[in-house]
């Protein structure tokens, strides 16, 4: 019997293990020299004038972001309803309310003519969420901010190393932005998360709410502002120092991976986002201009009608793990209750949502694996090449 797939598998190797023994044995597993380390290599790697704090999760450091940048009670954030529920969750925290903004068909980011289209008297600001590792339309939203006064908060949880158009590596725009490092991303550190700032007093400000509000002088047990335990630990820093010393090698293997899928999913009868039809699987779109996606999924959507449970359910025999990706944000029960939403409101994020679906996908996958992929997908959908 062939051996499972799974869905995703951290990169982890010697360099990992002897970060973790040097912080093991130094006794200093919280607030020590490796956070600071971290912070300092992640700066030096994302590149542009940026200071970044590194906390517990990225949803962390997207709620810190939101308190950062000032969306409170009533405010209105428009967003986009096809993402992670921490996108919208971080603005809960807050008080502030999200409205949601259909996305575009093609790249499954949020649609900007939507974007300005939804913004009014109470709008404070916008989230755009950097889907799957394809950078939002960062130059035509900034506009829409600048002209009308708003803050911009990136999710770019799913997007390391993503370009956008304008040939900028997402995270240096001059907005605050937000990564994620779980175990499924392009790299990890087992839990965590980063909030990119170009200005250092607001960075320095995140810095002592992620640690309850301390002063910068952690010697002393002083607060002056209320805070959260959002702390990143040195254990968890140690893995990201070695992951990102060789995170060019591993973007790159992920590009390699997901060059096999569509040169295997295309003998299948797929077809590029905007050049589908019905009856055929629909690849994640290509790249465009100087806008590079960065690898985080390999997010297919079945052909219409085609029955996604059973379709897992037939991958599942075979040893293929995958996973309904994602949900709408509207749609699921806290945000229909609250807000009062419903189905048919943002119907291209409802028929992308309905007919995606995540295959296995990381970093170490053999063109042999890829194959075992497509060969169940095909079968479970009656496809042969």
């Amino acid at each position: 019997m062939n051996e499972p797939i799974p869905l995703a598998r951290p990169e982890l190797g010697p360099r990992e293990e002897e970060l973790l023994l040097e912080v093991v044995r130094s006794g200093s597993l919280s607030m020590g020299p490796k956070l600071e380390q971290f912070e300092h290599d992640f700066s030096d790697w994302i590149g542009g004038t940026c200071y970044a704090v590194a906390v517990s999760s990225g949803t962390a450091a997207l709620h810190l972001g939101v308190r950062a940048i000032g969306w409170g009670e009533g405010d209105e954030v428009v967003t986009s309803p096809l993402s992670f529920v921490a996108s919208t969750n971080c603005l809960l925290y807050e008080g502030a309310v999200p409205v949601f903004a259909d996305i575009d068909p093609v790249t499954l980011t949020i649609d900007p003519a939507g974007a300005a289209a939804a913004v009014g008297e109470k709008t404070a600001g916008l989230l755009p969420v950097h889907i799957f590792g394809y950078p939002a339309d960062l130059p035509v939203l900034g506009k829409i901010a600048s002209d009308r006064g708003l803050g911009m908060l990136e999710d770019a949880c799913q997007a390391l190393g993503a370009i956008d158009r304008t040939g900028k590596r997402i995270g240096t725009d001059g907005n605050l932005a937000t990564f994620a490092f779980y175990a499924n991303k392009q790299m990890t550190t087992g839990e965590g998360g980063i909030l990119i700032s170009p200005d250092r007093e607001v960075a320095e400000a995140v810095r002592s709410e992620r640690n309850q509000g301390r002063t910068p002088d952690t010697d002393r047990v002083d607060h002056d502002r209320v805070g959260f335990n959002y702390r990143l630990t040195d254990l968890h820093a140690a893995i990201g120092i070695a992951q990102l010393e060789r995170l060019d090698e591993m973007l790159n293997a992920r590009d390699n991976v997901a060059a096999l899928y569509r040169e295997r999913l295309t003998q299948l009868g797929a077809e590029p986002a905007g050049e589908e039809e019905n009856h055929d699987i629909v690849l994640p779109c290509e790249n465009e201009g100087d806008a590079r996606r960065s690898w985080f999924v390999f997010c297919v959507q079945l052909p219409e009608g085609a029955d996604r449970e059973a379709v897992m359910a037939s991958l599942a025999k075979d040893g293929v793990a995958s996973r309904a990706y994602l949900p709408c944000i509207h749609l699921l029960s806290p945000y229909r209750e609250r807000f009062g939403f419903k189905g048919g409101e943002f119907p291209v994020a409802e028929r992308v949502s309905e007919r995606s679906l995540a295959l296995p996908f990381f970093t170490s996958m053999t063109e042999s694996q890829v194959d075992r992929v497509c060969t169940a997908l095909g079968e479970a959908l009656g496809k042969r090449p």
